[in-house]
C-alpha cells in the first residue's frame, strides 16, 4: 500500500465525522467534502449562496495550500448542489477562484447535505 499524509489545517473546519480534511498519496492529494462552515466557529456562514460558495472555496484553498499546493491544482472538482438553479451562481463565484484551465468537474443535485448546508465540493489536487 501507498504511503498516505493526512493534511490538517485550522484555516479549514474541522472533520465533522470519521474523516481527515485531505490525504495525500504521492502526488495526488483528495480533498474531502468541504461545506460553507466558518473554520472559527464550525457555524455554517450567514448571507446568500454567493457567501457559502466562496466559503466553500476558501475552504477548500485552506487544505490545499496546507497540502502544499493552491487551487491552481485541483485537476477535478465534484460540486453538490441542494438547488441545480445556482449553478450559475457557482460558475460565477468559481471564477473569482481559478483560472484557464479549469479542473474537469460534475455538478450533482443531492437532496440534503450536512448541517442544512446548500453547496459541498471535494476536490483531487496533483502537485
Amino acid at each position: 500500500m501507498a504511503d498516505k499524509t493526512v493534511i490538517h489545517t485550522d484555516r479549514a473546519p474541522a472533520a465533522i465525522g470519521t474523516y481527515s480534511q485531505a490525504i495525500r498519496v504521492g502526488d495526488t492529494v483528495y480533498l474531502s467534502g468541504q461545506i460553507p462552515l466558518d473554520p472559527a466557529t464550525m457555524a455554517l456562514v450567514e448571507g446568500g449562496i454567493d457567501t457559502q460558495i466562496a466559503r466553500v472555496f476558501d475552504n477548500l484553498a485552506a487544505v490545499a495550500e496546507a497540502a502544499g499546493g493552491t487551487l491552481a491544482d485541483v485537476v477535478k472538482l465534484n460540486v453538490y448542489l441542494i438547488d441545480l438553479g445556482h449553478f450559475p451562481v457557482v460558475n460565477e463565484v468559481m471564477a473569482r477562484y481559478f483560472s484557464a484551465p479549469y479542473p474537469a468537474r460534475a455538478a450533482l443535485g443531492v437532496a440534503a447535505l450536512p448541517r442544512g448546508a446548500q453547496v459541498e465540493m471535494d476536490a483531487v489536487m496533483v502537485l
